[in-house]
């Protein structure tokens, strides 16, 4: 008998290039590896010069965690209880389009189209699932605009205010730097994949100084580490300057020749004696003294911001006072000197006009700010009330401030709310139709950076599971069925990606699909020395850094870098202090959470668990808390519940209580969030969840 052959061919295992989807300034590269349809394993890209083959510990378990959960949302789904209830029936994708297209008419009908609401932010960084066809489906429905500014826009608007752009040096280029201040960045466990450039400035002998009220896995990893009082940021950066002055390390030739308003910073300063902002700040002043010093004298010198610290109601303010510091002292002259903040503006690169395909000559309609969707959802005086309520890329009943407010508002039976989603989380519980939006494993996104210059292609690597749809997908099926004929739900996934990489840039100089398809990521093309402001060039009207801001003045807003206490703050309302005198800052500190994604993940949450509330050993102990008790943080808000972890983790005066948590998992039903802020910052309309009052005390 003659040698026989297998009829079965094995299928080699095929790996797929892609980028991690999260609001995280790292973007990685990775790599989905796939055996027989399914997704098998997800890699870092070893050969991606910023992933450098590590992912964070949030998404190493991605397909597990996300693509394959059994919890996961696999079928459109209608409410048959009462909100907030989890009863639910599965119902086709016709019939939930048809429901949703027919609310939708009723609604822009009867109340107007600005009666329905979009709701969104960063659940993917992506161009196409993030933005692309839902600004069209929005827009040409002419519902309400929801401002996204919870992250960024203060910040930015500050830096904005001296510079002229929020756009600084290249995240790799702090490894040449020699004094490294990070200032509110926790970078170890928000920003990981810098890390390893500082680790190598380190290695060649940089200074690093954390400032930062709480201790951090950064902090305990810095040089030095400096404790302001929340909220004055801005006034040790003026006691930093007026050291400086005073002291002559400024750059004389630098400051005369690219920048404006030096003699009016100057008498601005001479309010600011290192006592005082030694009071406010309560950082000594011999540390005042030594930062200013070694941050003027050692070169190169680079302050790094995040976000963080803008979440006050002067952030903008603080960032801007801080964004003259490189320009006193001249450090923008010295590659890996000056300022890192975002790389927002390479992705200005793009064409996000052919992304985003406005309407031309629409008039705006009306605005609502994503930090105070409690309010615009529960304010009788709202005009036209919000009817409808379609989210996708959040979960506002965690994220959002005032979440005692935000549940209200979501429980509203007047309200239709639609959630497109992976799964079932405490906003999906209140939606009348939830929708299955397919994972980054199963969709076609351009995904650019606000961490770092690269951009990055990701590749569907499977079909998508169950019967989820990109959200690209659904707002054609929506738009369809509403009689949006426009052409602009004609275009392909793929077409929005090709179109958004026509633009003329010299960022985007030899970066094309094809390119981006064969290797999965290209770097802008931008100089690999870049030093943006080595000789002026600034962004605003003068071409000079402004210490003083003619447009600020025009805005009716203090012309010259300041810092003021803000109203809910110990320096704010006497009578609000005195009932509750500790700071809440609600930071980013849980390793296994990213904002409110993977908090459905068991394994993630017991690693978390319990919500635990820092308190420094001189406030517990005043309190007769001991470390473990049970104890209630409270303010006019709410009433929330921790457990305390008593030491040195907060400063006196400040308790600390970590972001993510969804109030569903939360012993008191309600999460940190119920007890933050929702005012809004200076400028950019960021919220100022920051300047948070409470007091706190044992369970009872």
């Amino acid at each position: 008998m003659g040698e026989t052959t297998s009829p079965f061919t094995p299928v080699p295992d095929r790996h797929v290039r892609g980028a991690c989807p999260h609001d995280c300034p790292d973007t990685c590269a990775w790599t989905v590896t796939v055996r027989d349809g399914r997704a098998i394993e997800l890699r870092a890209d070893r050969e991606h010069p910023y992933t450098a083959g590590g992912l964070c510990v949030k998404v190493n378990d991605f397909l597990e965690d996300r693509v394959y959960h059994p919890d996961r949302i696999l079928h459109p789904l209608r409410r048959t209880g009462p909100k907030g209830s989890h009863q639910f029936e599965q119902i086709g994708w016709d019939v939930a389009v048809d429901e949703i297209a027919a609310r939708l008419r009723a609604i822009a009908t009867e109340d107007g189209a600005e009666a329905i609401l979009p709701y969104s932010f960063m659940g993917t960084q992506g161009l196409v699932q993030g933005s692309a066809f839902s600004n069209r489906f929005f827009s040409r429905l002419g519902a309400s605009r929801l401002i996204r500014n919870v992250c960024g826009a203060a910040g930015s608007s500050g830096i904005e205010a001296t510079l002229g752009t929020s756009q600084g040096i290249l995240p790799e280029d702090i490894e040449r730097s020699r004094f490294i201040v990070l200032w509110g960045t926790n970078t170890i466990t928000t920003n990981l994949h810098l890390w390893p450039f500082i680790r190598r400035a380190r290695q060649a002998g940089a200074t690093v100084v954390v400032i930062d009220p709480l201790r951090t896995r950064t902090a305990e990893s810095a040089d030095q580490h400096i404790r302001p009082l929340p909220g004055t940021d801005a006034a040790l950066a003026l006691g930093l300057m007026r050291v400086i002055v005073d002291e002559g390390l400024w750059d004389r030739d630098y400051v005369e020749s690219y920048t404006l308003g030096f003699d009016r910073l100057r008498e601005r300063l001479a309010g600011y004696s290192v006592e005082r902002v030694s009071t406010i700040t309560r950082v000594p002043v011999d540390t005042i003294v030594g930062l200013a010093r070694a941050i003027a004298t050692t070169r190169p010198s680079t302050i790094r911001l995040l976000v963080g610290m803008e979440h006050h109601a002067h952030g903008s303010m603080a960032f801007r006072t801080i964004a003259c510091i490189p320009a006193l002292i001249g450090s923008w002259r010295d590659r890996g000197g000056g300022l890192l903040y975002m790389t927002d503006l390479l992705a200005d690169a793009l064409d996000w006009d052919a992304v985003l395909r406005p309407v031309a000559g629409a008039k705006p309609t009306r605005a609502v700010n994503l930090a105070q969707i409690g309010h615009a959802l529960t304010d009788p005086s709202v005009s036209p009330p919000i009817k409808a309520l379609v989210v996708y890329n959040s979960n506002p009943a965690a994220i959002a401030p005032n979440q005692r407010l935000v549940l209200e508002g979501l429980r509203r039976d007047d309200l239709f709310l639609v959630v497109l989603e992976h799964f079932m989380t405490d906003t999906a519980a209140h939606a009348d139709i939830v929708l299955p939006a397919t994972t980054q494993a199963e969709h076609l996104d351009l995904n650019w950076s606000w961490g770092q210059p690269y951009l990055t292609l990701n590749q569907p690597a499977i079909q998508p599971v169950g019967e989820a749809l990109p959200n690209s997908e659904i707002f054609r099926r929506l738009a369809r069925r509403l009689g949006l004929d426009d052409d602009a739900f004609a275009e392909t996934d793929e077409e929005v990606v090709r179109a958004a990489l026509q633009s003329d840039h010299p960022f985007l100089e030899g970066i094309t699909y094809q390119s981006l398809i064969e290797r999965g990521w290209a770097r802008f093309k931008v100089p690999d020395d870049w030093r943006p402001y080595v000789e002026g060039g600034f962004g605003t009207p003068s071409g000079k850094c402004e210490f003083y801001s003619e447009t600020l003045a025009q805005a009716g807003m203090d012309p010259l870098p300041t810092w003021d206490p803000a109203p809910e703050s110990p320096g704010g309302d006497p009578s609000l202090a005195a009932r509750y005198p500790l700071i809440l800052l609600s930071a980013k500190g849980a390793s296994h959470f990213l904002n409110s994604s993977y908090a459905h993940v068991a394994r993630a949450r017991e690693a978390e668990a319990p919500p635990r509330l820092d308190i420094s050993q001189p406030d517990a102990a005043a309190r007769a808390i001991a470390d473990g008790d049970e104890v209630e943080a409270l303010n006019d808000r709410a009433s929330v519940r921790f457990v305390a972890r008593v030491g040195d983790r907060v400063p006196p005066g400040v308790v600390a209580a970590p972001s993510g948590w969804w109030a569903s998992h939360s012993p008191s039903g309600l999460s940190v969030n119920a007890l933050t802020s929702d005012g809004l910052s200076d400028r950019g309309e960021g919220p100022d969840f920051h300047d948070t009052l409470v007091e706190v005390r044992r369970g009872t």
